[in-house]
């Protein structure tokens, strides 16, 4: 299951997200998204979790958890508007 976070600090890093996320079960890819021009943390991003047990708990349990001093938003993600699904 793919999990979206939001409202992340801009200092966490994806090494940040797998390890919050890693207590729950397996983590199988975890991104910051960045800015293109400058590199810079979106503020959100993704973690991979291929066990759906898992993963419903961790969104459970994360979503309104304080992480570095802010309240995150977590939950199954949803495809991009304007994606086409082959």
């Amino acid at each position: 299951m793919r999990i979206f976070i939001g409202n992340l600090a801009f200092s966490t890093n994806d090494n940040d997200l797998e390890a919050l996320f890693a207590s729950y079960g397996r983590v199988t890819h975890a991104h910051i998204a960045t800015d293109k021009s400058t590199g810079k943390s979106r503020g959100f991003g993704f973690v991979d979790m291929p066990d759906q047990g898992e993963a419903a708990e961790a969104i459970e349990d994360l979503h309104g958890s304080l992480f570095s001093g802010r309240a995150l938003t977590v939950s199954e993600a949803k495809p991009r508007e304007g994606t086409r699904l082959a």
